[in-house]
Formats: C-alpha cells, structure tokens, sequence
C-alpha cells in the first residue's frame, strides 16, 4: 500500500500586507480599487513566521492541509523564505475564498496535487442567497503514487468570536454541506471510499453553558472517524484560549470508514510553538516562544501517518 504522513495546521494570520500610510482616505482609497486593511487583528510577525516554519519542518508532513494563509503568493514567498524554498514543498495550492479578511484554505505538498475544486459559491439556504462556507470546502485530490489518490476536503468553519451559542446555526447548516459534498462525490456508503475531511471546524464536541456542538452531526457521522478521539480524553486539546481558560479540540481529521479501519494508530498532536501560558503542556517548547508571543500559532498541528 502506498502511504504519506497528513496534517492539518491553522498557521494563524499567515499574512504579507502593507498598512496604508497615515492621511490616507480609506473610503476614497476604497473606490480606486484598494483594499484598506482595518486591522480588527493584529498581524504575527516575523519572529513567529519563524516558529511556524519550525513547527512545520518538524512535522515533516508529505501534505499539509492549512487555514488562515492569505494568498497562494504569500505562501509561495513563506515557503521560500523559511521552509526551504521549492525542494522542501513542490506544490502550493489555493484558491481564493470568502472570508472578508482574506483568510484562505490552502494546502502545501510534496505530492502531486491533480485536482482542486472549491465550493466557495455553495448557497446557505439560512439566509437564502448568502455564502454557505466562511471560507472555502476546498476538494484537493493528491496522487499518493502512481494509481493512488486520496481526497481531502479542507476546511475552515464559522467562528466562535462572538458566542458559541450565536454562530452555532451557521457551523451547523456548514457541517451539513460538507457531508452533502461527500455524499454527492462519493455516494450514500461515501465511507467506503478513500478521503479524510480535515481542517479548524471552530466548535468541540463538549456541551457547556451555551448548548450543543455544532459539529457533532459531521464528526460523528458514521462515515468517517474522528481519528483525534484515539488519544486520551485530556490529551485532544489543539487550542488554548486564555479568556476562558480553556483547552479545547477545534482541529479534526476524519478519517473515512475504510481509511479509518485501515489504519488503527494515533494522530500526533504538536504543541511546541503554543505559548507557555498553555502550561497543561510541559513538554519542550521551541527556542524562542513567549508567553502570549510569539509563537507558532494559536492552533496545534495534527498529524498521522496514513496508508492508502
């Protein structure tokens, strides 16, 4: 069987902008056709670009599933910069999505990617007319070897950054979209197939005080497997939030059926470039990582080795 190690990585505001100078009008610049950024986050900087490339060197993953990148340009410049340039990673792929911060789904491999479809222009029926997806369901089939492809569905899901219990509607009606999208791809048994839906699907499992996951009817879906559920109850956490105090799972790889079946491991979960405010980790960290900043992101890598 052919084989390749897979990761997820939400690379947190992967971004190359230049802030307007002062004076300038946004609204006129606006209507020349510029777009003025209004810095509602801050940018990381180039201390942690650095650990973002570290953690992905050390992943060394064959094909890497990304959230948060702003362009294919820029990730073409990220990888030549700091990852080695076109040796270390020969494919970049990327096409440009919803977000209004210009936030994209990407994915960089050294395999060859042979086809890529987007569903950016899924209608959400819930207002009817609008975007389904925050971002992009991105559909990249990768040929593992000659004769041998795997299908990924990369994604981003809605935010929590008002409340869980506000933005859960939207995550829901998402969730359902990328399962229709696998269905009418693959089939009513689709997990008979060879895929793996991955990416930052901002929501957990978990109830708490604001209801119930907006996920669950896609993680749990009998046609895939949560892969990341292998791993100790406590030890699933991909994200820490400060505010709450909260380590949760936002960052999921599931595993079709049969994929899932044949292969019984774990995923890894790489936590070295969180900032040692995460103090539920006490592992090695990489040189350089602050409390709050910088570090590699606000988002752990997953990964695992997978026979196809």
């Amino acid at each position: 069987m052919a084989s390749l190690r897979l990761a997820t990585f939400n690379v947190e505001n992967l971004f190359a902008r230049w802030k307007f100078k002062e004076g300038v009008d946004p609204v006129e610049a606006n209507e020349r056709g510029w777009i003025v950024e209004e810095q509602n986050f801050e940018e990381l900087g180039e201390e942690d670009k650095r650990l973002t490339a570290a953690a992905i060197k050390e992943l060394d993953a064959d094909v890497i599933a990304m959230q948060e990148v702003e362009s294919v340009d820029t990730l073409k410049h990220f990888r030549s910069k700091l990852l080695g340039g076109f040796p270390a990673y020969h494919f970049v792929t990327g096409i440009d999505g919803n977000d209004l911060r210009l936030i994209d789904v990407m994915v960089l491999s050294k395999l060859p990617v042979v086809h890529v479809r987007s569903y950016q222009d899924r209608r959400d029926p819930v207002p009817r007319g609008r975007e389904l997806f925050s971002r992009d369901c991105l559909e990249v089939l990768i040929e593992v070897e000659s004769g041998t492809t795997l299908t990924l569905f990369v994604n981003h899901l809605k935010s929590m950054i008002r409340t869980r219990e506000e933005t859960r509607p939207k995550r829901e009606r998402q969730a359902a979209g990328v399962k229709q999208i696998v269905e009418e791809r693959f089939g009513a048994d689709a997990g008979e197939e060879k895929f793996v839906i991955l990416g930052d699907f901002n929501d957990y499992l978990e109830k708490d005080d604001q209801g119930e996951s907006g996920i669950d009817a896609l993680v749990e879906w009998d046609q895939v497997e949560n892969v990341v559920a292998r791993r100790p109850a406590e030890d699933r956490w991909t994200h820490y939030y400060a505010g709450g105090n909260d380590y949760k799972q936002l960052d999921y790889m599931l595993l079709s059926k049969s994929l899932a079946e044949a292969n019984p491991g774990e995923p890894e979960i790489m936590r070295k470039g969180m900032p040692t405010r995460a103090i539920k980790y006490d592992g090695p960290r990489f040189d350089g990582v602050g409390k709050d900043k910088p570090k590699a992101s606000d988002h752990c890598p997953v990964a695992m080795e997978i026979e196809v």
